[in-house]
């Protein structure tokens, strides 16, 4: 992957040579009304794409600050989820072993069922 794009920054780059090699004169840049600039064409556009690099990068950076913000969000929930459910079932072991030390009762046969009547 990273041939990948080594390959097409150089070949953006290529491309911005040979436009700048070819475009090299002046033309007027307006930034703010009242003030004019001038510069080479092939100057103001590789300006104009270095500050739309620095934007795309300044937003990849920030959708993956929030990106990383949501998952560590889930983990913290799943973690309190994973703790929720051992308690569960420590629990349920304590009440096992607590019936487990009861004693047995006896089976309810007919027998005791007529002993109950008869009583």
């Amino acid at each position: 992957m990273r041939q990948v794009n080594f390959a097409v920054i150089f070949v953006i780059c290529l491309a911005l040579v040979l436009f700048g090699i070819q475009n090299t004169e002046s033309v007027p840049i307006q930034i703010v009304k009242g003030v004019q600039l001038q510069a080479p064409l092939s100057i103001e556009l590789i300006l104009a794409m270095g500050i739309g690099a620095i934007l795309a990068w300044v937003f990849s950076v920030w959708t993956r600050v929030q990106r990383m913000v949501e998952v560590g969000k889930d983990l913290r929930d799943r973690d309190s989820r994973i703790h929720e459910l051992e308690e569960d079932v420590e629990r349920y072991k304590a009440e096992i072993d607590q019936q487990r030390l009861l004693p047995a009762a006896k089976p309810v046969t007919e027998d005791t069922e007529a002993e109950f009547v008869t009583q």
